[in-house]
């Protein structure tokens, strides 16, 4: 974790208090901390830094036994396989990452990429802000994203059929910054930032997979600037009651407050007026971006994601 992150890291277990986090650090080369901890003075949790990965989640033992698909290593390499695919030179490859960087300005400040996975829109972000932040619940996308970082490269093995396999490696460009870029293990129901820490956000095919979604647009309100800020929200929004109780759900429902679809109720909701978390927000655009999940050679997804650009 680079020690430039300890000025806007707060302790997710006493939100909505923002205590700052105190860092020890035991083992730490130049401005990264490769293992120690983040402890709070407050509820004394304390917050593990291991292999350079912090792990600043409000619900850690919960994290560790949940089983995740997300952990899987084959999951791994699909992700990375379809966040890259331009990297990979796939000529069946979606255009997606460029699509969604291209709706965000450039600007001072930071921007949070909220549910980056193997990270390649955090990356994105890098040369358009003065820093760009990655957080995931999955400690095995954090980890690849950071071994992109510190290494530019990552060995990845692509399913072609059954257990066959093919070996390739994955190298980021020389122009992509890295030193800018940092990638934590965090909820994005519960983000360990000061309030307006962030110029920038973005949450890209996540808000379905999430049990209190609203919770999640509440936490990227109170994190952006209250004024010169931008959210970009993109979602297939296919709600299920494996993720949320149906009550929870943001759209896709006949009844209740967020009846109809996803991306007009969270349209609607952005705009409203505020005292906290933050001024309501102004819509810029709305539309939608083809994405491919790739899973083996023969196989893939194609998801229609539905976005919202906001400022305010």
């Amino acid at each position: 974790m680079k020690t430039w992150l300890t000025q806007i890291l707060i302790c997710p277990a006493c939100l909505p208090l923002e205590k700052d986090l105190r860092l020890k650090a035991d083992t730490q080369l130049n401005d990264d901390v490769l293992d120690g901890s983040l402890s709070c003075p407050e509820c004394l949790n304390k917050y593990p830094i291991r292999e350079g990965i912090a792990m600043v989640h409000p619900h850690l033992q919960t994290l560790k036994d949940s089983g995740s698909k997300y952990e899987n290593s084959s999951v791994v390499s699909s992700y990375l396989w379809s966040h890259y695919c331009d990297l990979l030179n796939d000529p069946e490859g979606s255009s997606a990452y460029q699509d969604w960087a291209g709706l965000m300005h450039s600007g001072t400040g930071g921007c949070l990429d909220m549910g980056s996975a193997v990270g390649r829109f955090t990356f994105d972000m890098a040369s358009r802000f003065d820093f760009a932040l990655g957080i995931d619940d999955s400690v095995a996308f954090i980890r690849a994203a950071r071994k992109l970082m510190t290494r530019r490269r990552i060995a990845v093995e692509l399913i072609q059929e059954g257990i066959l396999t093919r070996k390739e490696t994955l190298t980021i460009p020389l122009h992509w910054q890295t030193q800018n870029v940092e990638f934590i293990v965090a909820d994005a129901m519960a983000l360990p930032f000061a309030s307006g820490a962030f110029s920038a956000l973005a949450s890209l095919n996540m808000v379905d997979k999430l049990p209190l979604p609203l919770k999640h647009l509440q936490e990227a309100g109170r994190l952006a600037h209250r004024e010169k800020a931008q959210f970009l929200l993109s979602d297939p929004f296919s709600w299920s009651k494996q993720c949320a109780e149906r009550e929870h759900w943001l759209g896709g429902k006949s009844e209740g407050e967020f009846a109809g679809y996803g991306l007009d109720n969270i349209a609607g909701w952005l705009e409203l007026p505020r005292a906290n978390p933050g001024p309501g927000w102004n819509i810029e655009k709305k539309g939608h971006v083809w994405w491919k999940s790739r899973t083996h050679r023969n196989h893939y997804e194609l998801i229609r994601s539905c976005y919202v650009k906001a400022f305010r």
